[in-house]
């Protein structure tokens, strides 16, 4: 009878056991729901700080890229602060184009000359840059060249009388067209001897203009004055420089090389109280120098890397958002599990 009770008692006892062991297993998987698994270290037992460096790795690194991505951001407005600055700069100062445009001949320019007292000699044209030797200097020779003579006011002053002898310039560039002018001048008084001259664009406007006082005028006011002096050969060779402006209209100016040559006077000594003065005209290429302003803005290649960089910025911040989510939920879950630790703790 005894035997009998003892057994029940174990078989009560053994079934108590079990149900206390299921309990402790079920508890245990719902720990583990929320913390990752414990790593073996290679001896056997289980490292529970592994799964904490883990997730304190995963934070560090997630932090890392989003400094990273906020750096680029900035980089990306600075980008983009950058483009827009040189956009207005380029729009405020456009650069300057020159091309060069090749003709066969030009236009026959107007060669104002200011002689004062000083005396034409001779006026003509050659060709291949071929100059045959003085055969008379100092003496009246041939005249053969366009020329036309006019008096006006000064423009800057409107005072003083001015007498300028206009003489139709060389065309045939290919040819090396020149003109070749030669002035006598009795002035023993003047510590300097020249003769000043201006170039101007057309000498048919010249000629076809019905105030040819005015036109002097304006041209004096536009183009600049030169000299060449007594006692020497200049000689002048010519460019032509076309300017475009910024509201359509275009401008002309011409630009100029000089070289002088000694002349070695051979006249008798009574004979040189005259003063003598060369001077030759000549194109110096065929090119036409064509100058305008160019704005280089492109503001489809702005608006192009603008939207580079805001498309570049939204998808940095879509990142961001996505992470400091990401972070926010891991950190949810740890404070969970130490909850839940606490719990089974108490």
């Amino acid at each position: 009878m005894m035997r009998t009770e003892t057994f029940r008692s174990y078989q009560e006892f053994n079934d108590e056991v079990e149900q206390d062991q299921n309990l402790e297993n079920t508890e245990a998987e719902d720990v583990n729901d929320g913390i990752l698994p414990d790593v073996d270290d290679g001896t056997g037992s289980k490292n529970p700080s592994m799964g904490f460096s883990r997730t304190c790795l995963k934070n560090v690194f997630s932090v890392i890229l989003i400094l990273i991505y906020l750096l680029l951001m900035a980089v990306a407005v600075f980008l983009a602060y950058q483009t827009i600055t040189d956009f207005q700069d380029k729009l405020k100062h456009p650069v300057m184009s020159v091309t060069y445009k090749e003709v066969d001949s030009f236009e026959a320019p107007g060669i104002a000359l200011y002689p004062g007292k000083a005396q034409l000699l001779s006026c003509k044209h050659y060709f291949h840059d071929h100059m045959p030797p003085l055969v008379k200097p100092g003496q009246p020779g041939e005249v053969d060249c366009v020329k036309d003579h006019i008096n006006y006011t000064d423009p800057f002053t409107n005072n003083t009388m001015k007498h300028a002898l206009v003489v139709q310039g060389p065309t045939d560039v290919r040819k090396k067209e020149l003109i070749f002018l030669q002035f006598s001048q009795n002035e023993t008084e003047q510590d300097f001897s020249a003769i000043s001259y201006l170039l101007f664009y057309s000498f048919k406007e010249f000629k076809g203009s019905q105030n040819k006082a005015q036109f002097m005028k304006d041209c004096e006011k536009s183009y600049s004055v030169w000299t060449f002096s007594g006692g020497f050969r200049t000689w002048v060779k010519m460019s032509l420089v076309q300017t475009s402006e910024k509201d359509g209209s275009k401008s002309v100016e011409f630009r100029q090389e000089s070289s002088v040559v000694k002349y070695y006077d051979k006249r008798l000594e009574s004979e040189k109280t005259n003063q003598l003065f060369f001077v030759v005209f000549e194109w110096r290429d065929p090119f036409i120098q064509q100058v305008r302003d160019i704005i280089t803005a492109n503001p489809w290649n702005t608006i192009a890397i603008l939207c580079g960089v805001f498309l570049a910025l939204f998808k940095a911040a879509d990142f961001a958002k996505l992470s400091v989510k990401w972070m926010i939920k891991i950190r949810k879950r740890q404070l969970k599990r130490k909850a839940r630790e606490l719990n089974q703790v108490g």
